[in-house]
């Protein structure tokens, strides 16, 4: 789902722009946020929480919902928790119970290399080198749910699995909404 300009003009946004509001999204993206923003950060409904936040935040949300969105996952998510855009592009989210077994029963994501220190457990999109999703859980009553973007993918091939170590663990690149928005158009 694009928001109300290109993505190449949002790469191209000053971020003191606060970027598109509620009312510029186009309709099938109210839609599959309805319901989900709610009470974030105390804000009575969805339309005041995606106004309140800035640029970087609103951009991660939309990549990430049409991200999993085109990958059929995007009904899993139950309730948005919180989102960050800068220092990496993610979400925390109450989740739907099925989102497990429906991640660990799909062929393009696997368990491998997927978890970190201070989670349960995560799973990796397998089928791309660059941009791909990365989901983590910790285990408690309820589980909490992450997803983010990694820039390059650790299990693709032995090429991005050394960017990946080059630039996200060794020199601490944590990818901003434009550095995953120019990746997924490439």
């Amino acid at each position: 789902m694009k928001s109300a300009r290109s993505w190449s003009e949002n790469l191209r946004m000053d971020e003191t722009e606060p970027g598109p509001t509620w009312r510029d999204l186009p309709d099938i993206t109210k839609e599959l946020l309805t319901g989900k923003l709610a009470g974030l950060w105390g804000a009575p409904t969805d339309e005041a929480a995606f106004n309140s936040w800035p640029l970087d935040k609103k951009q991660a949300l939309l990549l990430l919902m049409q991200r999993m969105q085109a990958k059929g996952l995007w009904h899993l998510v139950k309730r948005v928790t919180n989102v960050y855009g800068e220092g990496g592009v993610g979400l925390e989210f109450e989740a739907w119970p099925m989102i497990e077994s429906t991640l660990a029963r799909r062929p393009d994501f696997t368990r491998r290399l997927a978890g970190h220190r201070n989670t349960s457990g995560g799973f990796y999109e397998k089928q791309r080198g660059a941009a791909i999703l990365h989901f983590l859980f910790q285990n408690g009553e309820p589980r909490r749910w992450y997803v983010h973007f990694d820039l390059y993918s650790p299990i693709h091939s032995p090429g991005t699995a050394w960017r990946h170590i080059r630039h996200e663990f060794l020199g601490k690149v944590k990818p901003d909404w434009r550095m995953i928005a120019e990746s997924l158009n490439a």
